[in-house]
């Protein structure tokens, strides 16, 4: 008895290390506000063609629910902001709900966390009194039949739950929302449930134009604002809302509650004054976002903290009401067509968008680095084009002509233009999701000679080393290498210690 009680403690303790382990996720919303809309069953076609893991639905759908079952992607489901009322007066109400709506599915359909509620504060009706309670209904229904530890419950909020953002570390929430917010942060702490945020630097950036660059909300920024109060340099806005709303939390004294943005993105069209809404934005956006996120970048205040996000949305939304940007946040056409493309690794390098020009300059041209691109995107792409894009990097390694100056900047112009040539010479492979431009003047220097379309170099395999990776890479690649190792080890250890003899 004692050893099948080991073996099952090590199971379970082992599936909490694998998660422990699995590092910071990219995931879609999957909003259905719109005509002619694919069934479910060709949206799990399409979700699985893209590698997309983790999706957020906004409510129970049965046809949804039943169509990603057995396909391992989690969902995130939801609970409206109707059925608050319902959910908070009566026991019973969450007790059915679940009956009905989640166990006929579960666990085939891996559902991992419930929304109780979406963004109540930003309501005309203020349902802010009904959200903790109905989050406990719906807690204790889990409790009834020991889902609770499996599919977490907590509501997602707008910015607007802050009243301050700015500089970050000055972040605090809304006063006028105390009486709802300290019950909500206690149950979460205790039921180890995150704070869920909806994030949107578009937003920020098209109402303050004046006080906010495009580059800033793109992750493009070229200089860093700094905050006076922590000296914590900021290089994008995403960054700057977290932390923001971290601040807050720990001004509250509420320091171990996680945050999960659990809506972030760009629209790629808008009306005539929305200028920034355009497909380039939005793919330079989402592009950035994966980026920083898979790389578990964290933030300047909480480095290398895990952060889970997903990009809204799935489809573009013709029946969503308001200015032309409110549908046109698809990452796809109902037709299933991409909107622009968008690699959900984080590690390729994506096209510009379908319609973008593919012509080049008159006469000869090269492509190289851009300053304004932040370091990580500079290496994220200099990795890619000496990986899977099968530029020869040799001449960037060490006692080789290209690798003075021993920078960045320098090694990755090396490596873009390689690839810009040998790969057409268009607009196209000059976009290293915004990292690359082109120019009309020879960059080659010394003996370091850059080639153009002319020339008889070919592309290489990836038989030579990788180019030289920055410092900070490889801090973290070491860390990487000492967590997934401590992982391992506390894995095997656990095995070893369950074996029934």
């Amino acid at each position: 008895m004692a050893t099948r009680f080991k073996l099952i403690f090590a199971i379970s303790l082992l599936l909490r290390l694998l998660v422990f382990c699995r590092g910071s996720t990219i995931g879609v919303c999957y909003g259905r506000n719109a005509d002619d809309l694919p069934t479910p069953d060709k949206v799990v076609q399409l979700v699985q063609q893209h590698n997309i893991k983790y999706l957020r639905i906004y409510d129970s759908n049965i046809q949804v629910l039943k169509a990603f079952a057995n396909t391992g992607i989690e969902l995130m489901i939801g609970i409206s902001n109707y059925d608050l009322l319902p959910f908070s007066q009566f026991q019973s109400n969450a007790d059915t709900w679940l009956k009905n709506s989640i166990l006929p599915y579960y666990p085939a359909t891996r559902i991992t966390y419930i929304t109780v509620g979406a963004e109540v504060t930003e309501s005309p009706n203020n349902a802010s009194a009904m959200v903790v309670p109905a989050m406990q209904n719906v807690l204790t229904a889990l409790k009834k039949i020991g889902l609770h530890k499996k599919i977490k419950v907590s509501t997602t909020h707008s910015l607007g739950v802050l009243s301050r953002s700015f500089p970050p570390s000055a972040g605090a929430f809304n006063s006028s929302h105390a009486s709802f917010l300290k019950p909500l942060l206690e149950f979460l702490a205790e039921n180890q449930s995150p704070f869920m945020i909806d994030i949107y630097p578009y937003y920020a950036y098209r109402d303050s134009l004046t006080n906010v660059s495009l580059d800033y909300a793109l992750f493009k920024s070229s200089s860093e604002v700094i905050d006076p109060n922590t000296g914590l340099l900021y290089t994008n806005m995403f960054d700057a809302q977290i932390d923001a709303l971290y601040f807050a939390l720990m001004a509250l004294n509420f320091r171990t509650i996680k945050i999960m943005v659990t809506e972030t993105g760009w629209p790629s069209k808008g009306s005539p004054k929305e200028t920034a809404a355009t497909a380039d934005n939005a793919q330079t956006y989402n592009t950035n976002l994966i980026r920083h996120v898979i790389n578990n970048s964290g933030t300047p205040a909480k480095p290398e903290e895990e952060l889970d996000v997903y990009i809204f949305s799935l489809f573009n939304e013709n029946r969503k009401p308001g200015l032309a940007s409110e549908r046109n946040w698809g990452l796809f056409y109902p037709d299933q067509t991409s909107v622009y493309n968008l690699d959900f690794t984080g590690r390729g390098v994506v096209d510009v968008p379908t319609n973008a020009s593919g012509t080049t300059f008159n006469g000869t041209s090269w492509c190289i680095a851009s300053s304004n691109a932040s370091q990580l995107d500079l290496q994220s792409a200099l990795d890619w084009a000496c990986g899977s894009g099968n530029v020869d990097c040799s001449p960037i390694q060490p006692s080789q002509p290209c690798f003075e100056p021993d920078t960045l900047l320098s090694h990755a112009s090396y490596a873009f233009n390689c690839y810009y040539q040998q790969n057409g010479a268009t607009d196209i492979a000059c976009s290293f999701g915004g990292a690359g431009v082109k120019v009309d003047k020879d960059p080659s220097y010394d003996k370091c000679l850059y080639m153009t379309a002319g020339t008889n170099k070919t592309a290489a395999r990836n038989m030579t080393a990788s180019a030289t990776t920055s410092s900070s890479t490889e801090n973290k690649v070491f860390s990487w290498f000492i967590n997934s190792f401590l992982c391992v080890t506390l894995v095997s250890y656990i095995l070893g210690t369950g074996n029934v003899k």
